[in-house]
């Protein structure tokens, strides 16, 4: 209601597996090639995401495939499976750092970059590798593909005009959420403010089409569509500084979404903790990132750089943890 329909589906949901259809030990740690510890992290993340693990051993992609130059897509299907079926300890990810400046402008092969900022930047490459098969489709299909159909929900705004009560809602496609952390302690308080009502007055006050008139009104986001996997990034950047928030924020291993919904009756929607990078230093700006996934065996790893470490989910869970992945 309210959006609209895509008139093609470019990925059938149904065809989403998210269960390994292949379980095995860890696969192989990452060789750092010079301050890209914030690539390594993702790409490891990446790979231990099990829909889209499955998918990319498939070798559908490639299989369809007929762009020339770079397409992250193939990349990271050459990556994943070099990663889980190759015998070595460690593995050079060349390819990814190699074409890094087709994955996003800002990235430099010898300088630090920001997880966060390459996983937004790699999901954008595999989104726009998706689509080049497919000229002039609506914006609506454009959240069809198969990056979408696992990372992507939709968010919705609604505005109430506090002088006469109108409502408008609008309705957004997203791939991962950012989350002010700080007043909230833990993921579950900064998901409750995400969704608490924003009084917009001022300089941030609204047209009301109702009133024809800038309006104080109030705007309240919710999650309207959840995705198969929900990303979050906890902010960790106090200012412009680089200074940073290190306290703990508390995260569970399983995390019900419903709350935090346009429409919170029904069934608890849980998710599964199943990936997340710690940054360690002092500010934003400089530091070391790490991660810790769940292998296809059930078992948690600590993944930092060359080094996989066997760990429990009690370490997993007492880090200063700044990206999360849940799987529904």
């Amino acid at each position: 209601k309210g959006m609209a329909l895509p008139q093609k589906i470019l990925f059938s949901p149904e065809e989403i597996c998210m269960d390994w259809q292949q379980r095995r030990r860890p696969g192989a740690g990452l060789c750092n090639l010079g301050s890209t510890c914030y690539i390594n992290v993702i790409l490891q993340c990446l790979t231990y995401t099990p829909p889209l693990a499955n998918y990319l051993l498939s070798r559908e992609h490639s299989q369809l495939c007929h762009r020339q130059g770079f397409c992250m897509m193939c990349i990271m299907e050459a990556h994943v499976r070099k990663v889980l079926h190759c015998s070595a300890n460690v593995i050079w990810p060349r390819a990814v750092v190699r074409d890094l400046k087709f994955i996003g402008e800002e990235f430099e092969p010898d300088m630090a970059g920001d997880a966060y900022e390459f996983l937004r930047c790699a999901l954008e490459a595999m989104q726009r590798a998706c689509l080049s098969e497919s000229s002039d489709v609506d914006i609506s299909s454009q959240t069809t593909t198969i990056i979408y159909q696992i990372f992507g929900g939709f968010l919705k705004s609604r505005v109430t005009c506090l002088r006469c009560q109108a409502v408008s809602d609008s309705y957004k496609a997203f791939l991962h959420v950012l989350l002010d952390i700080k007043a909230p302690s833990s993921l579950t308080t900064a998901l409750e403010d995400f969704v608490t009502p924003k009084k917009l007055d001022g300089k941030y006050s609204l047209k009301c089409s109702k009133c024809e008139k800038n309006v104080t009104a109030s705007e309240r986001v919710t999650v309207h569509r959840v995705p198969k996997v929900f990303t979050v990034c906890l902010e960790r950047a106090a200012d412009h500084t680089g200074k940073k928030i290190s306290k703990i924020v508390e995260y569970p291993e399983y995390l019900d979404l419903r709350p935090y919904m346009s429409d919170t009756t029904g069934e608890p929607l849980l998710y599964s903790l199943y990936a997340l990078v710690v940054h360690s230093g002092d500010t934003c700006l400089d530091g070391h990132f790490f991660c810790y996934t769940k292998a296809s065996n059930g078992l948690w790893y600590k993944m930092d750089d060359e080094s996989v470490d066997n760990c429990g989910i009690h370490a997993v869970l007492r880090q200063q943890a700044y990206l999360l992945f849940y799987a529904r």
